[in-house]
C-alpha cells in the first residue's frame, strides 16, 4: 500500500493561469480549463479536495466554434412549470452574455459532485481584454 499524505489547505499554493480566448475552439479550451480547475496537472492531486489552480479567461466574446454550431447549437433548460421547456441558440447567448457559453462548457466537464461549485469559484471569465487580476500575472 502506498503511503500518501493529503495536502492541508494552509499549505496549498494555488497557481494562476491566464488564457486569451481569441480564436480558440470552445471545447478544447474548456477541457484545458477543467483539467486545471480539478487539479489534475498538480503533483499533489487529490480527488476529494479542491487542489486546482485559478483560471482567468479574457476575450470570451471572440471564442471560435467549429462547423455549423453558431447557427445550429441550442441550449435547453426547463423552468419547472408545465410547458416550461426553453430553448436559446448560441448566437443569441453570445450577443447577450458571451461569458456564459464558456462557463457552461466548463461546468459540463467538471465532475458532478460537491466540489463542483467550489471549483467554479476559481474560474473568472471576462468578455473583453481587461480584467482586475493584473497583480497576479507574472512577467515572462
Amino acid at each position: 500500500m502506498i503511503n500518501k499524505t493529503t495536502p492541508a489547505k494552509k499549505t496549498q499554493n494555488r497557481k494562476w493561469y491566464f488564457y486569451d480566448a481569441t480564436n480558440k475552439v470552445l471545447g478544447m479550451l474548456a477541457a484545458d480549463i477543467a483539467k486545471i480547475l480539478i487539479g489534475k496537472n498538480n503533483p499533489e492531486f487529490s480527488p476529494n479536495q479542491n487542489t486546482g489552480g485559478i483560471v482567468v479567461v479574457t476575450n470570451a466574446e471572440k471564442i471560435a466554434l467549429t462547423g455549423n454550431k453558431m447557427k445550429k447549437k441550442v441550449y435547453m433548460h426547463h423552468t419547472g412549470f408545465p410547458k416550461g421547456l426553453r430553448e436559446e441558440k448560441i448566437e443569441k447567448i453570445l450577443e447577450k452574455n458571451p461569458t456564459q457559453i464558456l462557463v457552461k462548457a466548463v461546468t459540463g466537464m467538471l465532475p458532478k459532485n460537491r466540489l463542483r461549485s467550489e471549483r467554479l469559484t476559481n474560474l473568472h471569465v471576462y468578455a473583453g481584454p481587461e480584467h482586475p487580476h493584473k497583480a497576479q500575472e507574472t512577467v515572462k
